[in-house]
């Protein structure tokens, strides 16, 4: 088996192997996977940190040894947290928030042997649960993107994957797994800022997935990133004065 990291700011991962198919998440920059299958093209990859699984164009692939993956899945990443943050190997490039620092240590990451210099902010993340919610708000008008991580697009459950990311903890990639993590609430007065509400649909299946804030309201990506009023039915938008989407369940992960 090979396997590989992301050097570059922002990777598609497709559900099909060629570049009409559907984009299902990104990688992006330190992100490392496995190589599961290899064509002329394009490779099946499943990312570490969430056991996503998809295809990546060969073009974007940067291949690392068994020894350092090895060493990467021990680590506790370091994560840009600056909005948008540039990293100095060859060239100057961006890396967005939430991109790991493979073994940083004094400014520099370390990606086979080679360095790349970094002196933006960062953490490990293990911080205050209050810092989910002023994580969140940096992505506050997110474009919304099927399969986005990133403030350039996002979609509801990569966007509180990446907040509880930078939390310091790893959380699956979709909303229904998501769903699976954690202690029920019984009510939203129960509740804390940060922890998960969840959305359901006609059929039942959770579709959606946002973030609790104080006053009743909720940080979520439905179009853009944005803020709504949320109670025991769902989620109301004052502007369309509806409601929006249904409530399933809350969950304190933390």
């Amino acid at each position: 088996m090979d396997f590989g990291i992301s050097i570059l700011s922002i990777i598609p991962i497709r559900s099909e192997a060629n570049d009409r198919s559907e984009m299902t998440t990104q990688l992006i920059f330190g992100e490392h996977y496995k190589i599961l299958e290899n064509k002329k093209k394009w490779s099946k990859i499943q990312i570490s940190h969430d056991k996503y699984v998809g295809w990546i164009s060969n073009n974007q692939i940067h291949e690392i040894n068994k020894e350092e993956y090895e060493k990467l899945e021990k680590e506790i990443p370091t994560l840009s947290t600056d909005i948008l943050d540039i990293i100095e190997g060859d060239n100057h490039q961006p890396i967005v928030i939430g991109s790991i620092l493979p073994t940083y240590k004094s400014d520099h990451a370390l990606i086979n042997n080679k360095m790349y210099k970094f002196n933006g902010k960062k953490t490990q993340g293990f911080s205050q649960k209050q810092h989910l919610i002023n994580n969140a708000l940096i992505f506050l008008n997110a474009p919304y993107l099927w399969g986005g991580r990133t403030p350039f697009g996002i979609d509801c459950s990569g966007f509180t994957q990446i907040i509880y990311r930078l939390q310091g903890m790893k959380i699956p990639r979709d909303a229904y797994q998501q769903a699976d993590l954690g202690t029920p609430l019984s009510s939203i007065k129960e509740s804390e800022e940060g922890d998960l509400a969840f959305f359901d649909n006609k059929e039942g299946k959770i579709i959606h997935v946002g973030l609790i804030m104080k006053n009743n309201q909720i940080i979520h990506a439905s179009g853009k990133v944005r803020i709504d009023k949320i109670d025991q039915k769902g989620i109301f938008n004052i502007k369309k004065n509806r409601y929006t989407h249904k409530l399933r369940i809350i969950k304190k992960l933390i």
